[in-house]
């Protein structure tokens, strides 16, 4: 998952950076999305970043929810490569795992992780790019320390987009 939209980064850190109201709206809806579709991480994986801890706070008063959270400065300075070795090393015996981070890694690693696998419309979804509160899911058979590029297929991309109330 890619954070939700964020504030302006004038005059602050970039790791500081907040949601804006429309991100807010956008992550609460993206954790109802995911409350409706069933999808429920046993660990969510998340950067160390003010946007992306907001994010997942967000998402969970939509209805997300996962019992485990922990919090990755990989996942914020890291690229491709090093997210996936984050994702090897924490997740152990969980069955499914949420990272929730920034472009263009998320879409960079779901493009590797996948490698054209999966829903053609997903794909096609992806193709038009990882917007902020985009949710590429991914089916993955194996263990996650050996998961790998072009180890898994994308099922669906969804772009999650609140309402003012």
């Amino acid at each position: 998952m890619r954070h939700a939209k964020a504030e302006e980064g004038l005059g602050k850190a970039d790791h500081e950076r907040e949601l804006a109201a429309r991100g807010r709206r956008d992550a609460k809806a993206a954790g109802t999305w995911l409350h409706e579709q069933g999808l429920v991480p046993d660990l969510v994986i998340c950067s160390t970043a003010q946007r992306t801890r907001q994010t997942w706070e967000e998402a969970c008063h939509g209805g997300a929810h996962t019992e485990f959270v922990e919090y990755r400065r990989s996942v914020y300075l890291g690229g491709s490569e090093q997210t996936l070795e984050t994702v090897r090393e924490d997740a152990g015996e969980t069955s499914t795992v949420l990272v929730l981070g920034h472009n263009p890694t998320m879409a960079q690693l779901t493009s590797l992780l996948t490698d054209g696998e999966g829903s053609r419309e997903a794909h096609d979804a992806l193709g038009a790019g990882f917007v902020t509160s985009g949710l590429a899911v991914l089916r993955y058979a194996g263990e996650w320390a050996d998961i790998d590029f072009g180890s898994c297929a994308l099922a669906r991309f969804h772009v999650s987009r609140g309402h003012d109330d």
